[in-house]
C-alpha cells in the first residue's frame, strides 16, 4: 500500500541531549570473524614466541603490544594515539584477550624495548602464515614479484631514514623497503628494510636468493616464477634463478647498453602482436655474462599530444610514437605470452596502494628504527590476515591467468571493513550466555554466520 508524503516525512528540529554510559556497546561486531581467525591461526602464541628472548616486567607483554598494533591497523586506524578512541570497546578487548587497553605511552615504550631480533622473528611469523596458505591451496605455480616502495617522513631525526629519490616529496627523508609479494594470493611474503637513499638493487640479490631458497627448503615443489624490474638485472641473480629452476623475466636497462640501442634504432622489420605491440628477438648477451638467455625487444605504440598550433577541423591533434622495453627471460613461451606475464607486475602497484591507504603502511610512528620496522610488519600482517580471512570464507574465482592475477576476487579492505567489521552491537549475558546482538539486517546476519562457519570448517 502506497503511503502519503505526510506519513513518510517527519520534521526534525531538536538536537538530542548527549549522554555517555557504559552499555557494553561495540562499534566492531564483525571482529568476531577475526577473533575466530586468530584462534585458528594461534596468532597470539606465534607472536609471543617472537619476543621470548626479551625479558619484560611490564603488565602487558611485548607480544600483546604487537597484537594490539596488528588489530589497530586491521580496524583502519593510523596514529598510535588513535587507540584512545576505541579503548573501551568490548569486542576489541575480547579479541585481544584483555580487560583494559594499554595506554599510548605504554605502546611507545614497548616499541623502544624491541630489537632487530624481534623484527626478524615477526617477519618469520608472517612468512609461516603465508606459507601455510600456499600449502593449503596446493598451488601448482607460485609467482613472486619484487619491488620497493617509499615511506616518507617530515621528521629529520627519525633513525635509519635518508634523503633519496622521492619525486612526490623532494628532500624528505624516507625508508625504501623491498617487498616480495605473491601474485596468486596478493600477500606480502618477505620485507627487506632499507634507508631511503639506496638504489633499488641494494641488497636485492641476497634477498631474492633467500626468498626462493626458503620456499624450496619449505618443501614447495611446484613451478616457481619471478618478475623483476631493471634494478635486478645482473648476472648472479639471473644465473641463480636459472640454476634453481625458477622461471624469470627481468627488464633490461637497454638505455645503458649501446649495442641494444643500435639494434633498436636500425631495426626495420618488427613482428606484430596486435595493433599496439610488436617485437623482435635478437641474439644478444652481455659481454661479461657466463650464460645467455632469451632477449626480446618490444615496441609499444602510444599517443602523445602534438605540440604547436593545431587545426582541429583538419586532423586529430596527436602523434603516434613508440615506447620500448627489453625483457630478459628463461621462459619458453611466445613473445605475446611473455609480454602478458611481465606486464602483470603492474598489479603490485595496486597492492602497495592497498597497503598504504587501508593498513597505513606509509605511516612512520616513532623516531626509532626498530619501532618503525615493527609497525611496518604489523601493517603487512594486518593486510595478509585480511586476505587470509577472505580466502577462508570464499573459494578461488580464477585459474592461473597469463598475467598471474590473484586467484581470488578480493574485496577492498576498506569496503570489507565497512560492510562487516564496523557493525554496531551490544554484548549481554542473558541466562549466563554471552550474546552479541546486532541490528536485524538479513544480509549482514547471513554473511556473518556463513563466514564463521567457513572459518571453523577451514
Amino acid at each position: 500500500m502506497k503511503k502519503s508524503k505526510s506519513e513518510l516525512r517527519h520534521a526534525v528540529h531538536k538536537i538530542p541531549v548527549l549522554r555517555f554510559e557504559d552499555q557494553c556497546l561495540t562499534s566492531f561486531s564483525g571482529l568476531v570473524l577475526f577473533q575466530r581467525l586468530f584462534e585458528v591461526l594461534e596468532l597470539k602464541r606465534r607472536l609471543k614466541a617472537s619476543v621470548r628472548h626479551l625479558s619484560s616486567s611490564a603488565s602487558y607483554g611485548l607480544h600483546t603490544i604487537i597484537f594490539v598494533l596488528v588489530l589497530h591497523l586491521i580496524l583502519g586506524w593510523r596514529r598510535i594515539r588513535d587507540l584512545d578512541y576505541y579503548r573501551d570497546d568490548p569486542m576489541v578487548l575480547r579479541t585481544l584477550g584483555l580487560s583494559k587497553m594499554p595506554h599510548v605511552s605504554t605502546v611507545t615504550r614497548a616499541l623502544r624495548q624491541m630489537d632487530h631480533r624481534v623484527v626478524e622473528r615477526i617477519g618469520d611469523v608472517n612468512w609461516k602464515l603465508v606459507w601455510e596458505r600456499v600449502q593449503h591451496e596446493r598451488l601448482a605455480t607460485l609467482t613472486i614479484d619484487f619491488d620497493g616502495s617509499l615511506q616518507s617522513t617530515k621528521s629529520r631525526t627519525t633513525e635509519g631514514t635518508a634523503v633519496g629519490y622521492n619525486p612526490k616529496a623532494k628532500g624528505q627523508r624516507s625508508y625504501y623497503p623491498l617487498f616480495a609479494t605473491i601474485a596468486q594470493t596478493g600477500q606480502v611474503l618477505r620485507v627487506l628494510h632499507r634507508p631511503g637513499n639506496v638504489h633499488d638493487s641494494n641488497g636485492a640479490a641476497g634477498f631474492v636468493k633467500e626468498v626462493f631458497l626458503d620456499l624450496r627448503a619449505g618443501g614447495y615443489r611446484g613451478r616457481l616464477e619471478a618478475r623483476m624490474d631493471s634494478a635486478h638485472f645482473n648476472d648472479s641473480t639471473c644465473l641463480f634463478l636459472d640454476d634453481q629452476g625458477v622461471e624469470f623475466s627481468v627488464s633490461v636497462p637497454f638505455e645503458r647498453v649501446p649495442a641494444l640501442k643500435t639494434m633498436i634504432k636500425t631495426r626495420e622489420r618488427w613482428q606484430r602482436i596486435d595493433d599496439d605491440w610488436s617485437f623482435f628477438e635478437p641474439e644478444w648477451k652481455p659481454k661479461k655474462w657466463k650464460r645467455s638467455f632469451r632477449c626480446i625487444v618490444y615496441r609499444h605504440r602510444v599517443k602523445t599530444p602534438r605540440k604547436g598550433p593545431i587545426q582541429l577541423n583538419l586532423f586529430e591533434p596527436v602523434d603516434r610514437q613508440f615506447e620500448y622495453k627489453v625483457v630478459l627471460t628463461n621462459k619458453d613461451v611466445s613473445a605475446a605470452a611473455l609480454l602478458g606475464f611481465h606486464n602483470g607486475r603492474g598489479s603490485q602497484e595496486g597492492l602497495f596502494a592497498e597497503l598504504k591507504s587501508q593498513t597505513q603502511m606509509d605511516y612512520i610512528p616513532t623516531r626509532r628504527l626498530v619501532g618503525n620496522q615493527v609497525y611496518l610488519l604489523s601493517a603487512v600482517l594486518a593486510h595478509n590476515l585480511n586476505r587470509e580471512l577472505q580466502m577462508r570464507i570464499s573459494k578461488p574465482q580464477r585459474r592461473n591467468t597469463l598475467t598471474r592475477a590473484c586467484l581470488w576476487l578480493f574485496e577492498r579492505t576498506g569496503t570489507f571493513r565497512k560492510r562487516l567489521v564496523q557493525r554496531a552491537g551490544r554484548l549481554t549475558r542473558p541466562l549466563g550466555n554471552l550474546t552479541l546482538t546486532l541490528a536485524a539486517n538479513q544480509a549482514t546476519a547471513t554473511e556473518l554466520q556463513q563466514s564463521l562457519q567457513s572459518i571453523k570448517a577451514a
